[in-house]
């Protein structure tokens, strides 16, 4: 099979879409600028309509296109998984899956699925992509992931979630903090103590504020940041409360380094984990080995956590 499936042209527009300009796009292509040029003057030419505008600093995408981009994408994206298919019909394993998921899991199951695949299945090449679950949805739906392990996904008709389970909501603790004594925290308690609170970008935290905003009115009591790993190592200093869920912290909560208390007020509903794909599209058989090994991995962490 050759290069790409996906035409020139279309292939040249992607890139310049994300490289903002005819110039940088010829140097990731290796590719003359002129050509490039050409290629998308050509296309406007036959769609009668302009594709990207011509700003004094680069090249901005229209409306128009913006549509034909997100074809191209899904273009190379649906040849990616032909390709896949055709190796497997040959009895070969062979291919790229590419997987968006959260930044708590780049300390949990990610190395032991990574692990796994090298180990069973070295012909997959696996490409992962740290993401806000509102990004690995936008990534999933425009064809630049083939599975997506997002928390608090609701339910849509473009996604079809192939594994989903509860994570009761709760806090995290350092062994000596006031706290680890309890099997249980309320929020009203947790948070007479200094909070690591996630930023508006992630789920927990829309859910928290959407809930229980009030509790966390007090600027000099927390400290905001968009990235789990630093929660938790503000938790594991002794001195911070954070919100999350055992999946987020299986790794510490294994190691002893943290303690999960589970919050029991009334309608504290529990977070949720989603494998998910595009409903609309095929998945492939490697894909669907690749997100059957995820699933298998994500239930084994919360198993070694539930059992300490």
């Amino acid at each position: 099979m050759r290069a790409s499936l996906t035409p020139a042209a279309l292939r040249y527009a992607d890139q310049v879409a994300r490289s903002g300009s005819i110039q940088k796009a010829a140097k990731e292509l290796n590719v003359a600028a002129s050509a490039i040029d050409r290629q998308i003057l050509l296309l406007e030419q036959d769609l009668g309509v302009e594709l990207f505008e011509r700003l004094p600093r680069g090249m901005r995408l229209t409306p128009a296109g913006d549509m034909l981009v997100t074809l191209a994408r899904r273009w190379r994206s649906d040849e990616r998984r032909i390709a896949a298919d055709i190796k497997q019909l040959q009895g070969i394993h062979q291919g790229q899956v590419r997987l968006a998921a959260m930044d708590s899991h780049a300390n949990g199951f990610l190395p032991r699925l990574i692990e796994r695949l090298a180990a069973e299945q070295p012909r997959i090449a696996l490409a992962v992509e740290i993401a806000t679950p509102d990004d690995a949805l936008q990534a999933l739906l425009a064809g630049e992931a083939d599975i997506a392990a997002i928390f608090n996904l609701s339910p849509r008709r473009d996604v079809h979630m192939l594994f989903t389970t509860e994570l009761p909501l709760g806090c995290i603790v350092a062994p000596g903090h006031p706290l680890a004594k309890a099997k249980t925290t309320s929020l009203q308690e947790a948070v007479t103590y200094p909070i690591a609170l996630q930023s508006k970008a992630l789920m927990i935290r829309r859910y928290l504020d959407a809930r229980y905003g009030w509790l966390f009115t007090d600027p000099q009591k927390a400290i905001v940041t968009n990235s789990l790993q630093l929660v938790k190592q503000l938790a594991k200093s002794g001195r911070y409360v954070a919100f999350t869920s055992e999946l987020d912290a299986a790794a510490e909560l294994i190691e002893g380094s943290l303690i999960f208390l589970p919050v029991r007020d009334k309608g504290a509903e529990p977070q949720t984990l989603s494998v998910a794909i595009d409903a609309r599209k095929h998945l492939s058989r490697i894909g669907r080995l690749v997100a059957d090994v995820a699933i298998e991995e994500i239930t084994l962490s919360l198993e070694n956590v539930r059992r300490i």
